[in-house]
């Protein structure tokens, strides 16, 4: 049939399964809304306030579904106004595809009006990039888009279409999508056996639980393996949620606000075992000293991984949940008493803790958003002291239960992203747990929310500071708190009042759960803005840099000061 460029877009989407799209219009996309605008029943569009809002919308609807997220935008500003969103996709490896417009050919290359070269600022920062000029390539190359953007290590895919490809005509004939199926063909015989002497040999194993894990669908393998082969295990900030926080094994989040037992434990184990994770600076803070005693077994789907930070003694490339299944199958279940007897020890001796003084503090909050909710709300965060307070004291027990922004550390990306993981998942009780400093970036999508009628809950942790930098400048700078002082005059109740959304203040404990009660029962956004003393730190931490020696936990910190 013969359609026109905007409306092969749409028909392509349709092929992909896409039936939501975050985005905001302009000059070069009037033809693609105008195709969107006649399919309104089978693509519902998400009008965002901000276009870095529909990228963070996008990212948080694949996290939460684990489908391909689509976001939209114009040409020039509209289009770089993606660019934070699709870094912070690429960072963590989450598969959206972002369309922009662009001028038409006639006038690419003449600094025309909202002209930007977007492929060319995007390289780096997406698995490829298309720019289309010919409308008989647009059908292909949306639907290589969405196959390279789910295709192993999942990752964010930027098509720019120039404004009259969206309006020629061509031939349009359907087709149906290309399976995806898991990386095997780089899992060797010799690989498993290398890695299954590795396991039995060792007399102190430790596993290390990355995203890929969650992206793969791994958790009931890596629960089976951790039972099976009786070895403590532990996740980075994208893992969580890929073994359950109440299973015996888990000892806790790793890396520099991870538990003192799980970092003591990588310091002290024979045999370090990372799956479908990569070794982040946030987790092997000092590259030279990290399990110093340990061979290192790493486990990971992209072949550029191994040994880029950390040097291993053997690796298995390949989707992480088909190697785990044959691990499962080619190990017999064994007994490490002696070590695990150690890490019970461990738990016991450093749990994480803060101080019960009768004031209003941030861990309680997320011990009861999680006791409320019983672990079954997708829970999001912007990033900052919040953002570990939330890793720490909500207990995720499920993949995908759990978003953030791990490897580019977005304020900003919350909002956007809670608003894309309701939409995707409209059965769940979402929050988006915000500093004080992220809430003043991203706000304007609460207008979003409210159009849209997608009730998200906003816990704004108040401490009128951007509060890990100020950590930050008091341990490491002598206190010199150089414009980490935000004391705005803004009322959080009254701004979120003005969008139309549902607000609360709490300022001491006993309100907390009257308050988030009345929040989810609302159906309605919230926003919940919550007074704490600007003081509180995120303990245990490990400096930048620093090793499990130069830890601080709460107690070295009360006996400094």
């Amino acid at each position: 049939m013969l359609l026109n460029g905007s409306e092969i877009l749409v028909e392509c989407l349709k092929e992909q399964g896409v039936d939501t799209i975050f985005g905001y219009p302009g000059g070069s996309v009037l033809n693609i809304y105008d195709a969107l605008y006649k399919h309104q029943n089978e693509i519902k569009h998400y009008l965002t306030s901000h276009e870095q809002g529909a990228a963070h919308a996008a990212d948080g609807y694949a996290r939460a579904t684990g489908k391909v997220g689509v976001c939209l935008a114009t040409s020039g500003p509209g289009a770089t106004n993606l660019v934070t969103g699709i870094a912070t996709a690429y960072m963590d490896s989450v598969p959206i595809v972002a369309i922009t417009g662009n001028v038409a050919l006639p006038y690419l290359g003449k600094d025309s009006f909202q002209e930007v070269d977007i492929t060319g600022i995007t390289m780096p920062i997406t698995k490829h990039n298309f720019i289309v000029k010919d409308v008989t390539k647009l059908a292909d190359t949306v639907r290589k888009a969405f196959y390279i953007a789910k295709k192993g290590r999942p990752g964010p895919v930027l098509i720019d279409i120039t404004k009259d490809v969206t309006a020629a005509v061509c031939e349009y004939t359907p087709q149906t999508p290309a399976v995806i199926t898991p990386r095997v063909e780089t899992i060797t015989n010799e690989d498993i056996e290398a890695a299954c002497e590795l396991i039995r040999n060792a007399k102190a194993p430790f596993a290390y639980v990355g995203g890929g894990a969650v992206t793969s669908g791994a958790s009931e393998e890596i629960v089976k393996f951790v039972e099976n082969q009786d070895i403590p295990v532990a996740t980075s900030v994208m893992g969580l949620g890929a073994v359950p926080a109440s299973h015996p094994k888990y000892t806790g989040m790793i890396g520099m606000h991870g538990t003192k037992t799980s970092n003591k434990l990588a310091n002290e184990c024979d045999l370090f075992i990372a799956m479908g994770a990569r070794f982040s600076d946030r987790v092997a803070t000092n590259f030279a000293k990290f399990a110093p005693n340990a061979k290192v077994l790493h486990i990971d789907i992209d072949p550029a991984e191994i040994n880029k930070n950390i040097i291993t003694t053997h690796s298995v490339v390949g989707d992480v949940k088909e190697i785990l299944k044959i691990l499962n199958q080619s190990l017999v279940p064994v007994k490490r008493e002696e070590w695990n007897k150690r890490v019970e020890e461990y738990e016991k001796i450093y749990p994480n803790r803060y101080e019960h003084d009768g004031t209003l503090k941030p861990q309680y909050i997320m011990e009861r958003i999680n006791a409320l909710t019983k672990g079954e709300a997708i829970v999001v965060t912007e990033v900052g002291q919040h953002q570990m307070w939330a890793c720490q004291y909500i207990k995720t027990e499920k993949p995908r239960h759990f978003i953030t922004s791990g490897g580019l550390g977005t304020m900003g990306f919350g909002l956007g992203a809670a608003i894309g993981a309701k939409v995707g998942c409209h059965d769940k009780t979402v929050f988006n747990i915000a500093g004080d400093g992220c809430f003043y970036m991203n706000n304007i999508e609460l207008a979003t929310a409210v159009a849209n009628d997608v009730p998200i809950i906003e816990v704004v942790i108040n401490n009128h500071v951007l509060g890990m930098v100020r950590q930050w400048q008091e341990l490491f700078y002598d206190a010199r708190y150089s414009n980490t002082n935000l004391d705005k005059a803004t009322d959080f109740v009254k701004l979120a009042e003005a969008y139309k959304c549902l607000a609360f203040t709490i300022t001491k404990p006993e309100e907390v759960d009257e308050v988030l009660t009345k929040a989810i029962e609302s159906k309605r956004p919230c926003v919940i803005n919550c007074e704490i003393d600007r003081d509180e730190k995120v303990f245990p931490m490990i400096p930048a840099g620093g090793s499990f020696e130069d830890i601080i936990t709460l107690d070295d910190y009360e006996e400094m000061n």
